[in-house]
């Protein structure tokens, strides 16, 4: 009968310790992909748009989008990690046809899908329930 308690009490252990650490790095990885979309929006909005500036920004975004998504989908709904290419994907489609002010609201879009999935992922009440 001990020898089973402290089995459980061991596997539960690591499924907590196993969900700090993707919860950490899906928070780190949310975070940088929030601060890159931030100068890609930054880019947009300015007034004397630089095409160059703006490709610049978004292969930063696509590249480091690739680079965390390979490790999310680990643990990550791959419907959830679609959502944020297909924003992505919509942004760079905008950049081709020179729309730079439209990429602003699939941007935004793109933020709150990572802030969904950044919730989703957290363990809280709310979650568990």
């Amino acid at each position: 009968m001990k020898k089973e308690a402290i089995i459980c009490v061991f596997i539960i252990a690591i499924i907590v310790v196993g969900n700090i650490i993707t919860q950490n790095y899906t928070k780190k990885c949310v975070a940088q992909m929030n601060e890159t979309l931030n100068i890609l929006k930054e880019a947009s909005l300015e007034e004397e748009t630089n095409a160059k500036k703006i490709e610049n920004k978004m292969s930063d975004v696509e590249r480091k989008w690739n680079e965390k998504r390979e490790k999310l989908s680990y643990y990550i709904e791959h419907d959830e990690l679609e959502k944020v290419e297909t924003q992505i994907f919509n942004m760079r489609g905008l950049y081709e046809i020179e729309k730079y002010e439209d990429i602003v609201p699939e941007l935004e879009k793109c933020v709150y899908i990572l802030e969904h999935i950044k919730d989703k992922t957290t363990l809280n009440i709310k979650n568990i329930f």
